[in-house]
């Protein structure tokens, strides 16, 4: 199946990319910039804003993966109006552009966030949500929207995937693993907003990948699966396994972000039994290979064998 992957150049995007290729299906790549993890990929360099660019992009592809956004809150809260404009605009064009080239399939990345006004402690896919605080969960909410509207009106067969928060490999530099890291090796304190008791189920990126593909097999529209991981890790957890496998650095606290997200206990249990999905990677295995990576990643050239 000829796939297009939105944000393939991404941290997500372009190990759902690897996943497809390893199982044998075409990929295309549509983003801002052509993906170095990829080069054999097929390209096409634009912007999701562009509905025409994205429509030819489209040409020939039975599948779109939209990955693309603002992924980054931090990002969303300091410029709500370019978020608003990928995340939601660029969605709704998406959703037109697949329409108009009749790409049968959209699968559509979204986030466990949006369950962070339930008052559930633990959630899965039939919680109710109430309207949300952060402007990142709104944007997201939108998309899902969209999908369902774009669904009912116009038949597209469209699907939702809940992502919880990914780490590993190719990680962006202001996810929280990666600043933890990149401050105890510069030997610099650890900071955490609040008090740390935060926590998010963290999927290692392999495994993620894997679960959206496996999503691609499940041919019943209109499905929303929860993508996360199984064991509860809290911030101040990860800050202490990052200054032990590191070493060095101390750890800070301050105020709390605006907006910030406790943490929620979001099933996969429809993922497993429905696309026989279950993460396999363990934090403390992720977290190592994410730092080998990193490693290996920053030696100079002239060490590289």
């Amino acid at each position: 199946m000829r796939c297009l992957v939105t944000g393939g150049a991404g941290f997500i995007g372009s190990h759902v990319a690897d996943v497809l290729a390893d199982a044998g299906h075409g990929v295309r790549i549509f983003d801002l910039c052509r993906s170095r993890h990829a080069p054999e990929a097929d390209h096409f360099i634009g912007s999701i804003l562009d509905l025409e660019a994205l429509r030819e992009a489209m040409n020939g592809v039975e599948a779109v993966f939209h990955l693309a956004a603002v992924a980054d809150v931090k990002d969303v809260f300091s410029d709500p109006l370019y978020a608003e404009s990928v995340n939601v605009r660029g969605t709704v064009n998406i959703l037109e552009a697949a329409r108009r080239a009749g790409v049968a399939r959209v699968l559509y990345g979204s986030t466990t966030w949006v369950y962070s006004e339930a008052p559930n402690e633990t959630v899965d896919e039939e919680t109710p949500i109430p309207p949300p605080r952060h402007l990142y969960t709104a944007t997201k909410l939108a998309g899902e929207h969209y999908c369902r509207a774009y669904a009912e009106l116009y038949g597209l067969h469209t699907t939702i995937l809940r992502y919880g928060i990914p780490y590993g490999p190719r990680a962006r530099d202001g996810a929280v693993i990666p600043a933890f890291v990149k401050r105890a090796r510069s030997w610099e304190p650890i900071h955490i907003s609040g008090d740390g008791s935060q926590y998010r189920q963290f999927v290692y990126v392999r495994d993620l990948a894997c679960g959206n593909v496996a999503a691609l097999a499940n041919e019943t529209p209109g499905r929303i699966f929860n993508l996360d991981g199984e064991k509860k890790i809290s911030i101040r957890q990860i800050a202490e396994a990052v200054k032990q496998i590191v070493g060095g650095a101390e750890i800070e606290y301050g105020p709390p972000r605006p907006g910030d997200f406790g943490g929620k206990t979001a099933l996969s249990l429809r993922a497993r039994t429905e696309l026989g999905w279950r993460p396999e990677t363990p934090f403390g295995e992720g977290l190592d290979a994410y730092i080998h990576w990193l490693d290996e990643t920053e030696r100079p050239a002239e060490m590289a064998p």
